[in-house]
């Protein structure tokens, strides 16, 4: 991985706790290690550098959320964490 201009740590870092305050599918960020959600941290990174919409990092959200985590579909939730980082 290349190395990160000050805009892209600052998006990373950002993405890092929107997953961590926002998105926190399994409700533990009061509780858990904060490197809890990390590991999902460069996708999303990845998927928003290189323009990815909403929906597209809504679904894989919600895809991580359900699929690696075994959790329900909470969708809507995911379009607005989504939707922040696309602010970003």
């Amino acid at each position: 991985m290349k190395q990160m201009n000050e805009r892209e740590q600052h998006i990373y870092e950002e993405i890092d706790n929107i997953l961590w305050n926002d998105w926190d599918p399994i409700g533990v960020n009061d509780i858990a290690p904060r490197d809890e959600y990390q590991s999902y941290t460069p996708i999303i990174f990845s998927m928003k550098m290189n323009g990815a919409s909403k929906e597209v990092i809504a679904k894989s959200l919600d895809g991580i959320a359900t699929q690696r985590m075994g959790l329900s579909s909470n969708f809507q939730h995911c379009q607005q964490v989504a939707e922040k980082i696309i602010k970003l």
